[in-house]
């Protein structure tokens, strides 16, 4: 038996917004492997993501058990909008925004370079950095309707971000002992036309796929890894506004070689191996866990 030990490493899982998202399923899975966690959330959704973390409502305490047994316990619950390297690039209408304005008196700097900075003093360094942001306006529309503003928040929040928390995290992962290692998630999307995946997202998980690429080039030499998981179509929350997601599964789940849907266990089990020594030649890699639909021509 070869198993998954990330015993004492410490982990900053991005995205989180509910119990039934990908980065949820990653940091049980990732935590039952022995890994500390650091969650960073968005200002708006930190105090839903709080409710299901210290929830005792049958769903919520269902929700935070962990593989392994145990429940899942979270060192540190920290804001941060991917939107802003720093609290400078802040506009002054979302700083006097009620929410961000409470957020920022109560726990402080919720740009990258402030997580980062909090997650330096409190815990020295990280080991695994997991990139489960997206986010765009428009994604209902049609490409052709798409406004410019709507298409460059897509890539902002989208694909940049991965560049922006690489580059600031970057002196908290060289070097490490074992070394680092980053993974974010992407989807077909990015290769292939798929309907209902518009504004400007589909080029976001394009761009977020070279861009995995190119950073791993940039810090290899630091012993940091770059990965992305292509995940098939799942009934998250966020993807249930998107469009019609179960039948987007159902179309999938007919034509793969494995007729079936994803389960999120299988992303998030996925994503302990590329955190763990055994993934240790793997960089710059696109891993597709969609039950083998990408390689299908019809």
């Amino acid at each position: 038996m070869i198993p998954i030990d990330l015993t004492g490493k410490v982990a900053l899982i991005t995205g989180v917004g509910d119990n039934e998202s990908f980065a949820w399923f990653i940091a049980k899975t990732l935590q039952a492997a022995g890994a500390r966690l650091i969650f960073a959330v968005h200002p708006r959704m930190i105090r839903i993501v709080e409710g299901f973390l210290t929830g005792d409502a049958p769903h919520d305490l269902e929700s935070r058990k962990l593989p392994s047994g145990g429940m899942l316990q979270v060192d540190k619950l920290l804001p941060c909008d991917v939107s802003f390297d720093t609290l400078a690039d802040v506009p002054e209408a979302t700083r006097s925004d009620r929410r961000y304005k409470r957020v920022e008196e109560q726990r402080g700097d919720y740009s990258i370079e402030g997580l980062m900075k909090s997650v330096k003093d409190s815990h020295g360094g990280i080991d695994v950095l997991i990139h489960s942001v997206a986010f765009a306006p428009e994604i209902k529309s049609k490409l052709v309707d798409t406004t410019r503003a709507g298409y460059w928040t897509a890539i902002s929040i989208s694909a940049y971000s991965l560049i922006g928390l690489v580059r600031a995290g970057l002196p908290l992962m060289e070097n490490r002992p074992n070394g680092a290692a980053v993974v974010g998630l992407t989807y077909l999307g990015g290769d292939r036309v798929v309907p209902h995946y518009g504004g400007g997202m589909s080029t976001a998980k394009a761009a977020l796929e070279i861009d995995a690429k190119q950073l791993a080039h940039n810090v290899g030499t630091k012993n940091v890894r770059v990965n992305l998981i292509s995940a098939g179509p799942y009934a998250s929350r966020a993807a249930k506004g998107i469009g019609d997601i179960q039948q987007m599964i159902d179309y999938a789940a007919e034509r793969s070689p494995l007729p079936r849907g994803i389960t999120p266990e299988e992303v998030a089990n996925t994503t302990a191996f590329l955190c763990s020594p055994l993934a240790s030649g793997i960089t710059g890699h696109v891993l597709y866990v969609d039950c083998g639909y990408n390689v299908m021509g019809v």
